[in-house]
């Protein structure tokens, strides 16, 4: 009797643990981001971007970099809290140390324009350099920037070249045009104005004013590209719709040649 007693009190205690432990796991860092990620997306909840925000902390608060850097966007924007750029970078940085590229990225973009932070155009490199290695296509991008301006490190044409074309090769429009007028003009990269086309095209087509700007005026002077008034009116028509002033003023010349 004394030890079927036993073996049932064993059997409880047993449970209790198991309980507990289902329980610690429940709440782990991960579930908590994932909770709060519920409340902000109204995932089978009502959205509530202040419970997801409080959640989120939570989580920051235990470790959890993707809530920490979750936290960071909603003190930036000010979404489902007070804003706060301070506290954002503050959270920015947590999850940047963890390796979290999207972090690494933002914080710097924060030392790069001074927001919520002292301007540092070192600490800027430093910060999308690591982005940039982890693949983040926007930090390529600005990576190749600061390299081809000698904005916080010296200055060095070819490892501009480098960053603008992987951004570019991920698809990025910014890099793209950029590196366009890089090969129009012959700037880091041998002149190749029909090289400069193709990549002036492959942003304009994904909506980047600037290069339907720069496509219109090359098919107009059939610069890299056969001549082609029509081609020349309809990217500069797109980009003046976006409203570029040297389009439209573009535009209203090539009406005045017909």
């Amino acid at each position: 009797m004394t030890s079927n007693r036993n073996l049932i009190v064993l059997t409880t205690l047993l449970f209790a643990v198991s309980f507990l432990t289902a329980c610690d796991s429940s709440n782990s860092p991960e579930d908590i981001y994932n909770q709060g990620c519920q409340y902000y997306k109204g995932d089978g909840v009502s959205v509530d971007k202040q419970k997801a925000v409080e959640l989120w902390q939570k989580a920051a608060e235990l470790g959890n970099d993707k809530a920490q850097y979750n936290l960071g966007a909603c003190y930036n924007d000010g979404d489902g809290v007070e804003q706060n750029k301070e506290e954002a970078v503050k959270w920015f940085r947590k999850a940047a140390e963890q390796g979290n590229a999207e972090a690494q990225f933002n914080l710097g973009n924060r030392y790069y324009t001074g927001d919520g932070v002292e301007q540092n155009y070192e600490e800027a490199v430093k910060w999308f350099s690591k982005a940039a290695e982890q693949g983040i296509a926007q930090a390529q991008n600005n990576l190749g920037a600061c390299y081809n301006k000698g904005d916080g490190v010296k200055q060095d044409k070819a490892e501009a070249i480098k960053w603008f074309n992987k951004a570019a090769d991920q698809g990025l429009a910014e890099a793209q045009c950029t590196l366009g007028i890089c090969y129009y003009t012959g700037d880091g990269v041998e002149q190749n104005n029909e090289e400069a086309a193709k990549l002036f095209l492959k942003a304009a087509d994904q909506g980047d004013p600037q290069a339907q700007y720069n496509l219109g005026i090359m098919y107009f002077e059939g610069d890299g590209v056969a001549k082609d008034v029509s081609e020349a009116e309809k990217w500069l028509k797109k980009s003046a719709e976006q409203g570029k002033a040297e389009a439209a003023e573009s535009l209203k010349k090539l009406e005045e040649l017909k």
